[in-house]
This record gives C-alpha cells, sequence and structure tokens, in this order.
C-alpha cells in the first residue's frame, strides 16, 4: 500500500478510536498497524497541528481529544441499509457532539430528512455521505446515483419540464409517494441550513438564509456527468436560529394551528428562459397544488412587468374560486402593483 494512503488509514482510525483511548492512543495505534510508538506520534502531531485533535497534559499523562475539526464519510448500500436514524447515531454522532441543541437539532433534522429521501425515492444503488466540521460551521453532503430528484418529481407527476418540478419543489408538500411521506421534509431543511443547495444533472434549487429567495436554474455545468442527485447543507457554529422558529414561520396561525399551512411563491421560476409573463397558462404554474395551503406569498422579486391575464387568473379568477386561500404579494414593482391591483378590482 502506497505510504501516502497508509498513512490516511492511520490518521482516520486514530480519529476513530481516541474518545476510546484518550490516555493510550499511541499504544493502540502501534498494535493495530504494526509500527512503532514513536512513527504514531509523528500522524498525532500532524493532526494536532491541523486542529483535527487537541492534547494536554505532560508527556508521560498526555490525554488526547478531537479537535475543531472533525469529518466522517461513508458509502451507504440503497439497496440493504439500515435506518437513517442508525447511520447518523453510530457513524456520524461523534462529528456533531458537544455542539448547541440548536444547531444539534437542526443537523439531525436535516440529516435524516435528506437521506430517508435517498434511501426511499432515488432508486439508486449507492449514496455517499458527509459530515465535516470546523471551528465555525458544518457541512453535510448526501450524493446518491439514482435517477435524480427534478426527472423522478417530472415523470411521477407527469409536469412539463424539470424547471416545473423545481417549482414545485420550492413551495413544499410535494411527494411522490403520499402515503409514506408528507413532502416537508426538503421544505423546511432547506430553510433551516444558511446554505442548502440540491443539484441533479443540469439543474440547481439553492437557498440561503440571508436571502429570501434564490433559486438558481439552468446552471452552466459543462459536461456533466455525474447522475442522480447531491444535497449540501450548511449551518454556522454561532448560529442562533431553531427548528421551532422554522416551523413556526410555515406552520403556526393566529389560531395556534401547526399544520404546515404557508407557503412562498417565487413567481419569477414561472418563467422559462427570458419569456415574458403574460399568459394564463403561466400564472396556472404558479398555481398548481396551492389548494394545499391556507396562505399564499407571491414573491415578484426579479420580475418587471406581468401582463394582464397573468394577473387576472392570479389575483382574481384562482382568488374567487379558491377564497378561503389568502393570497398577498411582495416585492412587486409599480408596474407590476398596478396589474395586480387591477385585476383585484374586478372582484
Amino acid at each position: 500500500m502506497p505510504s501516502k494512503k497508509r498513512g490516511e488509514m492511520i490518521r482516520r482510525q486514530i480519529l476513530r478510536d481516541v474518545i476510546h483511548h484518550p490516555n493510550d492512543i499511541a499504544n493502540h495505534i502501534s498494535q493495530i498497524f504494526s509500527i512503532s510508538r514513536q512513527a504514531v506520534n509523528v500522524h498525532l502531531r500532524k493532526l494536532i497541528d491541523n486542529n483535527w485533535l487537541e492534547a494536554s497534559g505532560t508527556t508521560r499523562n498526555r490525554l488526547y481529544k478531537l479537535g475543531s475539526r472533525r469529518k466522517n464519510t461513508i458509502t451507504v448500500d440503497l439497496k440493504d441499509t439500515p435506518s437513517e436514524h442508525s447511520i447518523y447515531m453510530k457513524d456520524f454522532l461523534w462529528v456533531v457532539e458537544g455542539v448547541k441543541k440548536n444547531i444539534d437539532d437542526i443537523i439531525f433534522y436535516g440529516f435524516t430528512e435528506i437521506l430517508n429521501n435517498a434511501i426511499d425515492h432515488s432508486q439508486g444503488a449507492n449514496c455517499f455521505v458527509s459530515i465535516e466540521r470546523d471551528d465555525k460551521e458544518i457541512k453535510i453532503i448526501i450524493a446518491d446515483d439514482g435517477e435524480g430528484i427534478f426527472k423522478r418529481i417530472t415523470r411521477l407527476k407527469s409536469l412539463s419540464d424539470e424547471k416545473q418540478a423545481l417549482l414545485e419543489l420550492y413551495k413544499g408538500k410535494l411527494t411522490t409517494d403520499p402515503s409514506n411521506h408528507s413532502g416537508q421534509g426538503i421544505f423546511f431543511s432547506s430553510r433551516m441550513f444558511d446554505s442548502f443547495i440540491i443539484r441533479s444533472h443540469d439543474l440547481t434549487f439553492s437557498h440561503r438564509h440571508d436571502i429570501e429567495l434564490d433559486v438558481l436554474m439552468n446552471v452552466n455545468l459543462g459536461e456533466v456527468t455525474e447522475v442522480g442527485t447531491i444535497v449540501a447543507m450548511t449551518i454556522p457554529l454561532d448560529s442562533t436560529r431553531t427548528d421551532k422558529e422554522i416551523f413556526d414561520k410555515f406552520s403556526a396561525d393566529e389560531e395556534g394551528d401547526y399544520a404546515f399551512n404557508r407557503t412562498i411563491v417565487p413567481v419569477a421560476m414561472a418563467r422559462f428562459d427570458k419569456e415574458n409573463l403574460i399568459s394564463r397558462s403561466q400564472a396556472k404554474r404558479l398555481l398548481s397544488r396551492l389548494e394545499n395551503f391556507q396562505y399564499v406569498l407571491f414573491d415578484f422579486d426579479g420580475v418587471e412587468s406581468i401582463g394582464q391575464a397573468f394577473s387576472d387568473e392570479i389575483f382574481r379568477v384562482y382568488h374567487l374560486r379558491n377564497p378561503k386561500i389568502n393570497l398577498s404579494y411582495t416585492k412587486a414593482n409599480k408596474a407590476v402593483e398596478s396589474m395586480i391591483k387591477r385585476a383585484q378590482s374586478e372582484i
């Protein structure tokens, strides 16, 4: 075995075992790999220098513990795998151990929801899973080799194309298996983390906590060769956000009902390529499945103008057909707002 690969194997073993061997890790590793304690000390110093380990005490009473940097990666067999919960507890709990409770709750929710999606829906063979931590943030990557989330949604929901699948995913409550899944996992995970990205083939869904709406479509990735779905989630260790805060934002109404009943609809996503938003068919892309919500906020960020038929379909026709759904809007410029008020005046 090449010395570089063997060195990496030794250091991974140190990080896995130091929790159970804080005061005899050098002797423990030397026995496993049949190397001298002096050779093990070289690896220990390297891990300390790069913040993977911390050491305290004198040479004779030296104690080692995990440092601020921690990382583990595994490959999960999707055809024969234990539950996402058991994978987290067995392989990744030590990576996040010691973080604040609010961060721990968010990491557990996002990890288990996204890995469960890969296990239940991807139809892939394998899934790469990684959690990496440094002194500032934690990043989770879950990547399967299945069909791809947007292709699967488009096929099973008989949608016009994958961009429509992306829009439906953004609204929330989208599931291809309603008897077993509520469709809430991706929606809430994307809003709990500071950065949440889903990449599948040539489409990317991106949400950043500091930007209310940040959805990228048709990202130029050159020669895209990978199949399946890649999800990346990042949260700072000093975040004060809680999972309850996010659930409340989209769930609780004035009467204290905690059903998932609110959504934000990015109007710009009804526009394919550079087309103008003028037709009723474009409006219907936005209106699909909104009967599942009680409160709907249309976000007009990035929309310069809309047509009369487009506005009329949403703010008059749909409103009259669905009077119990509360429709509102935000970030509309004067031209857009004028069209909206014109439609509302005809009610």
